[in-house]
């Protein structure tokens, strides 16, 4: 079978055309501190800066040996550029939201008017181009982004799950805020380079607001992404939290050419509830890949690859104080598949 370069082969993979043989990638935050350590690019200002982010989303590629090069590695920028307090970030630490700006449809009307190319939402942009200026004709550029609904609950808070249920007319008004936003950052993404998408949306779980909210409230959402995404031919990939088994035919109907899995999903069953969409996933990013030996991650990524995943990779963002030598163990393992 012919030989694909990096960019090639995933494209084709994302797609479920025939390869040469499995991509190596990460669809989930890939920085860590060894890798921090080996390019001389730290968090926090990795976070906030666009050359040190490019730098630490290189290493992905130079030190561990990943198949295409991720950012950003927090899924903070996107409620920080709305005006949500933050909780700075340390070396070791992803930074979180712990304020929230919107209560009532008055407050969504009042945040329509922004520059997508201010804040930190700008520096991934800036980053991406940087990536894709030195590894756009080979590697996979991928940009990531908290999706539209976990957007909403970080800008909401919590009483967001039950807004959703008591007041729709305000549900529908962040939701359309939230998408419209994450269409246009997508767009900027594109434009600046990337060619892969990835919406993490970890509170989007039909787990927690039933098949029936998530068709409301998510997939609608989702959609006009993926099909702004796929006007562009750039594929997309859906990442969220949780067990996510008995919802995955729905997340399906999105459109997303993947579905990222995390460990709590049976990769065999997961296959059976979907029709097109590539399964990824699924090593736990705690007990297997930081916690276990590069000849235990070998061995469990041998029974995901057995099942059938589509594209091996973590299960969720990768712990920052995952050794390397783990991590290059599973790019080892997903290089040597053969579909």
């Amino acid at each position: 079978m012919e030989e694909y370069t990096p960019k090639e082969r995933l494209s084709r993979a994302l797609r479920g055309e025939a390869v040469d043989r499995m991509p190596a990638i990460s669809v989930t935050q890939t920085g860590t501190v060894e890798q921090m350590e080996a390019c001389g690019a730290f968090w926090p200002e990795a976070n906030e800066d666009a050359q040190k982010m490019a730098t630490l989303a290189e290493a992905g590629h130079t030190v561990i040996g990943l198949e295409a090069v991720r950012v950003p590695f927090d899924i903070t920028a996107e409620a920080e550029f709305f005006g949500c307090k933050i909780k700075d970030g340390t070396k070791e630490q992803q930074p979180s939201v712990v304020g929230h700006v919107v209560k009532s449809i008055e407050d969504v009307e009042k945040l329509k008017d922004y520059d997508i190319s201010e804040g930190r939402i700008g520096v991934v942009c800036d980053a991406i181009k940087i990536l894709a200026e030195k590894y756009g004709e080979e590697l996979p550029i991928m940009g990531s982004m908290l999706g539209p609904f976990s957007l909403a609950q970080h800008m909401n808070g919590d009483d967001w799950f039950m807004a959703i249920m008591t007041d729709e007319d305000f549900g529908f008004a962040l939701m359309e805020l939230t998408t419209e936003f994450n269409i246009e950052y997508a767009k900027k993404m594109v434009e600046n380079g990337a060619d892969t998408m990835v919406i993490i949306d970890p509170t989007a779980s039909a787990m927690l607001i039933g098949d029936e909210f998530y068709q409301k409230f998510v997939v609608p959402a989702h959609k006009r992404i993926v099909d702004a995404m796929r006007e562009l031919n750039v594929a997309t990939v859906l990442h969220i939290c949780g067990d996510t088994t008995p919802s995955l035919g729905l997340m399906e109907s999105s459109g997303v050419d993947a579905i990222s899995v995390d460990q709590n999903v049976d990769v065999a069953t997961a296959l059976s509830k979907v029709d097109k969409a590539v399964i990824v996933g699924n090593l736990d990013p705690v007990s297997a890949l930081w916690k276990q030996s590069p000849e235990d991650i070998k061995e469990v990524s041998k029974g995901i690859l057995e099942a059938g995943v589509g594209l091996l990779g973590p299960g969720c963002g990768i712990v920052s104080k995952t050794p390397n030598a783990n991590l290059q163990a599973m790019v080892e393992m997903a290089k040597n598949h053969r579909y």
